[in-house]
């Protein structure tokens, strides 16, 4: 057992404590030049620059991280199946697990070790709730996937950038019967709705019944995260996750750097979402080890403020 996961239940640790969480990956291996192609995007990388992979956790153990979230967004069986690699799910898998839990360690003894998350990731395009498949499709693939993970012994799920009620439901229904502590985090629309029309509360509802240790918002421009969580806030009692993206989604790469949210401005975004009642606050694409840095800040503020 790690050192993260012998410190109790995430949902105990977070009526103490505000976590932070990392940032981004795969726009992080764009960044220091990794190509991120498609289907595999970011999981490409664990077969030509693992090490690059490793050097990006390190950075955001630096940067203060509580929570480092592995390079398993594209390890699903979809996307290696559409790569010619789905025999190789359980060697990636393992290899993202290590290389998070690798650079996990690098703490040192000053502050606990981070723990460790696996993400686990929409089966189709993030953005395209029309191609997400049926019910029985979903607890199939996120149930191999889920078998797959379980093989790797991370400290927990990280259920993420859900648009559909019935694949978030799928997602955490496999995670809950495998036995994981496991988050759950949605991608909405401008008014608070799923991208696929259902409401967040319906979602919510869907996905409370299996436990998660806190349900959260993803993948959304910062400003827009700050609209939105208020209304999650009031659709459930468990801790809130709060991660923004910078920039918009490409058909191409994944990801386009349309837009320049510095790090100082995105800790300003983030002290908001923690005066909103979020107790995980982090970055999703576009976002570097200085914004998470800067966010490390803010949530020591918070921290030294409850201590008041």
């Amino acid at each position: 057992m790690s050192a993260a996961a012998s410190r109790g239940p995430l949902r105990s640790v977070l009526g103490r404590h505000v976590l932070l969480l990392d940032g981004a990956t795969g726009t992080e291996l764009a960044h220091r030049g990794v190509p991120t192609p498609l289907p595999l995007w970011s999981a490409a990388a664990l077969l030509t620059h693992a090490a690059v992979v490793a050097e990006i956790h390190r950075d955001y153990v630096a940067a203060g991280a509580d929570i480092l979230v592995a390079n398993t967004f594209r390890t699903n069986p979809r996307a290696l199946r559409r790569a010619g690699l789905l025999t190789d799910g359980p060697r990636l898998n393992r290899l993202a697990i290590e290389l998070a839990r690798q650079a996990a360690a690098t703490a040192g003894v000053a502050r606990p070790a981070p723990r460790v998350a696996a993400s686990v990731a929409p089966v189709e395009d993030c953005y395209s709730p029309q191609l997400v498949p049926d019910e029985a499709a979903l607890l199939a693939e996120h149930g191999q996937m889920v078998q797959w993970l379980a093989e790797t012994s991370p400290d927990l799920l990280w259920i993420e950038t859900m648009s559909t009620v019935r694949e978030a439901r799928a997602a955490a229904r496999c995670a809950a019967e495998a036995g994981f502590e496991f988050v759950v985090s949605f991608v909405v629309r401008e008014n608070g709705d799923l991208l696929s029309g259902e409401p967040l509360e319906v979602a919510v509802e869907a996905v409370e019944p299996f436990g998660p240790a806190a349900i959260g918002l993803n993948c959304i421009p910062p400003a827009g995260l700050t609209a939105a969580l208020p209304r999650l806030a009031c659709a459930t009692t468990r801790p809130l996750a709060a991660y923004a993206h910078i920039g918009n989604p490409d058909p191409i790469t994944g990801w386009s750097f349309s837009q320049d949210v510095p790090p100082s401005e995105y800790a300003r975004h983030a002290q908001r979402w923690i005066e909103l009642g979020a107790r995980i606050v982090g970055g999703c694409c576009g976002t570097t080890p200085a914004h998470i840095g800067a966010v490390a800040d803010a949530v020591r503020l918070a921290q030294d403020d409850a201590r008041e």
